[in-house]
């Protein structure tokens, strides 16, 4: 999606007489991008995209009272939380590990 100042530079280069292509080429874009925008009459709307829950999300409390309890490695929090039936990967484990160490220790 483009930002509001490529929407309207796309409007003004065409009201100069510019060519697709030529708009195009000079904001870096697809030609069907820049036309399904010149099509628009308004400025397109963002959206936000909805959040899912994270599998991690109902051990994060263990996971916390466990690094504050005593630094544990990310690999045996993951062993921890396997046995208390986790489906995860163990990647977001030690992403959300590294991350709270971070936040504990500033």
């Amino acid at each position: 999606m483009l930002k509001k100042e490529e929407w309207l530079l796309i409007q003004v280069l065409h009201s100069k007489g510019f060519c697709i292509s030529e708009i195009a080429r000079q904001i870096d874009h697809d030609r069907k991008t820049v036309r399904k925008d010149l099509n628009l009459k308004t400025q397109p709307e963002s959206y936000k995209r909805l959040t899912r829950p994270s599998k991690l999300d109902s051990y994060k409390p263990y996971i916390l009272k466990r690094i504050n309890d005593d630094s544990c490695a990310s690999a045996c929090l993951y062993c921890e939380i396997q046995n208390m039936s986790f489906d995860g990967g163990e990647t977001i484990v030690k992403d959300f590990v590294k991350e709270a160490k971070l936040d504990e220790n500033p």
